[in-house]
């Protein structure tokens, strides 16, 4: 291959658009929503909950910070790792506790030992399309109200017990079209993203909007591209996720 300085110099005009391109598509998700920022302190405890989608095939009987293994292959690792590469000084611990499967009353049968244990002073949530999923395909009887009435139990439950906790909350979210998303999930899936909305409005968190995310992701690249089966995410979305949830973040 005659790998030029010219075919090198274009190559990389080419990275960097595509690059800017993705940047782009945050930015412009983030233009439309109020989203909040939370600061990142000294020696502060992280902690990502959720279900599969923040899982990732973590190693679950590991219960260190930090460890590769323990933080997944999904968005949380690959955020956590750009908190720990961009703020060597503040001696982070980053924990991942996400699990398959859960809904927000899971999440609460857990709670004390895989969040308020861990007295984290950032803690993201990622939580609902299983509240949505499973009842739509008939394996759970919940309601949005049930969802958000959960949710809500659960957070006044959480700054009750860490009132300086800062909190982000993580907009569940679905591509369409792309094999278990079909138009069956609408118009009543959106009413489960409007009250994770809701509860960060309440609870002063911070918000990601990752339905607005991949909604802009799809103009660049098939929905195929970003998610499998139109919730977990590819590496790319993955990548795209962390990128997003980044942008609520400061040292």
């Amino acid at each position: 291959m005659n790998y030029t300085r010219r075919n090198f110099i274009k190559g990389g005009t080419i990275a960097g658009v595509s690059a800017l391109a993705m940047t782009e598509i945050v930015t412009s998700a983030f233009a439309e929503a109020k989203v909040g920022k939370v600061a990142i302190g000294q020696n502060n405890t992280l902690l990502f909950q959720g279900d599969s989608i923040t899982d990732s095939g973590r190693k679950k009987d590991d219960p260190n910070p930090n460890n590769p293994s323990a933080l997944g292959n999904g968005y949380a690792m690959f955020a956590g790792s750009e908190l720990l590469f961009k703020y060597p000084e503040k001696s982070l611990k980053v924990y991942n506790k996400g699990i398959s499967g859960n809904k927000v009353y899971q999440l609460a049968e857990r709670w004390d030992a895989d969040c308020l244990d861990l007295k984290p002073d950032v803690l993201s949530i990622l939580i609902g399309v299983n509240d949505y999923w499973h009842k739509h395909d008939g394996h759970y009887n919940g309601t949005v109200a049930i969802y958000r009435n959960d949710f809500k139990a659960l957070l006044e439950r959480t700054k009750k017990a860490l009132p300086n906790v800062k909190l982000i909350i993580c907009e569940p979210f679905a591509v369409p079209d792309v094999k278990a998303v079909d138009k069956t999930w609408y118009p009543e899936f959106p009413e489960y993203q409007k009250a994770a909305r809701d509860m960060a409005q309440a609870f002063d968190a911070a918000f990601i909007p990752f339905q607005s995310v991949f909604d802009k992701a799809v103009k660049s690249a098939p929905g195929a591209y970003w998610t499998g089966d139109g919730v977990h995410p590819s590496l790319a979305g993955a990548q795209l996720m962390a990128h997003a949830w980044g942008e609520v973040v400061k040292g």
